[in-house]
């Protein structure tokens, strides 16, 4: 009887020990587990290529463009005013319409104009006819001065009318020459070529000299000019590269998307604006296809440089990163490792890498969300360099950035 509790304690020390071995082994298999998955799924992730697009680093020239916000205005902007007073008869134009210099816009009643000359012409043949009878006179006292039958006053006097009335021919033939023209201001002609405006007055209207509003206004689409501004820190590039010789200029929509017309810089502002710190210019545009209009709004672009032979690669080979900017290059064993770059000019799709690359290095300009170093690849080169567009996002942030008195090429450096 004395024995049965011993037993039971015995028992019941072996069952403990177990369950602590138990729980020993449990705990040290659950910690080793996580350690091999995580060990097989990097070794697995290493050996599964990803996929990208790879561009071959090289050399190229770079254009340099400057952005800004503009303006589109005519060269020329005529309004038509009447130079005379009276009843408007006839109107030959519509609204609107395209016009040629010297083209008959409208006619004022002419018939006192006509009467006015008509009156001028007889005035001037009256005293003709007075002149021919005086010069008459004049050779007769001539002769029977020299016979010592007039006086020498009598000959003066009738010389001194002779001069009279030659004055007031000349007087007469100035009163017909403004006849005529003011006969002429009647009939209102195109002044240079250009496109119609409303009209403010209709036929049967009176029109005065003195009006201050006009008849119409005729705008000079073909060329055009667009004023703009950029930023004072691009004066001295500007104005070299307009020293040089022509800087193209493209107007792009307002939202930079489309490529309304191509021009070249015409005019620099003689002084940089104190209030906004930016340059006045303006440039040309034959605009052919009427495409840009007085008074629409434009996004610039001009080219007011180029690089010549340096490491250009696309912009989205470029990443960010805490250190800086970088680039993953693909090593000829496939493997792809982050090398820190240095990025001196960037613009449209491209950008000049001055540091961290070399011609010949592949780079990574798709599909890096997925790379980490040493990530195996599959590559899909590149076909070539995206050329200049008009790229929303780009001319857009760009323009703005002119628009607030900075840089509008940007230029970028690493973040050390």
């Amino acid at each position: 009887m004395t024995r049965r509790p011993k037993l039971s304690l015995t028992l019941f020390g072996m069952f403990a020990t177990a369950a602590v071995g138990y729980g020993a082994w449990y705990e040290l298999v659950g910690s080793v587990k996580p350690v091999a998955a995580a060990a097989q799924g990097a070794s697995n992730q290493a050996a599964v290529k990803i996929p990208v697009t790879s561009f071959e680093v090289k050399k190229a020239d770079f254009p340099v463009h400057t952005y800004g916000l503009g303006v589109v205005s005519p060269f020329k902007t005529v309004t038509i005013k009447s130079r005379v007073d009276g009843q408007i008869t006839k109107v030959f134009f519509k609204q609107g319409q395209m016009v040629k210099e010297g083209d008959p816009l409208l006619e004022i009643d002419q018939r006192p104009f006509t009467a006015a000359l008509e009156q001028a012409v007889a005035k001037k043949a009256q005293d003709e006819a007075n002149l021919r009878n005086d010069q008459l006179n004049l050779q007769r006292f001539q002769t029977l001065a020299k016979q010592q039958f007039e006086t020498q006053q009598n000959l003066d006097t009738q010389q001194a009318l002779v001069d009279q009335v030659t004055a007031q021919l000349k007087g007469d033939q100035a009163a017909i020459d403004n006849a005529q023209t003011n006969l002429g201001y009647t009939s209102i002609k195109a002044p240079i070529s250009g496109r119609m405006g409303f009209r403010f007055v209709d036929p049967g209207n009176i029109v005065h000299a003195a009006d201050t509003n006009g008849i119409v206004t005729i705008a000079q689409l073909q060329p055009i000019a667009v004023q703009f501004t950029e930023p004072e820190d691009q004066l001295l590039a500007i104005d070299k590269a307009f020293q040089t010789g022509d800087v193209p200029v493209e107007a792009l929509s307002s939202d930079g998307t489309r490529t309304l017309s191509q021009g070249r810089l015409a005019i620099m502002d003689n002084s940089v604006n104190q209030a906004t710190g930016t340059i006045g210019l303006k440039a040309r545009f034959d605009n052919k296809d009427n495409a840009l209009w007085p008074g629409l709004s434009v996004t610039t672009r001009m080219l007011v440089d180029t690089l010549k032979q340096v490491i250009v690669v696309p912009q989205d080979g470029v990443q960010h990163g805490p250190a800086g900017l970088f680039a993953y290059v693909i090593g000829d064993n496939g493997k792809v490792s982050a090398r820190p770059i240095k990025v001196s000019q960037s613009g449209d799709a491209n950008a000049v890498v001055s540091e961290g690359l070399n011609v010949g290095d592949r780079i990574v300009v798709a599909g890096q969300s997925r790379l980490f170093d040493g990530a195996l690849v599959d590559e899909k080169p590149l076909v070539a360099l995206a050329a200049p567009t008009a790229d929303a996002g780009t001319a857009t942030a760009q323009a703005n950035s002119a628009k607030n008195g900075t840089t509008s090429e940007t230029k970028t450096g690493s973040a050390d």
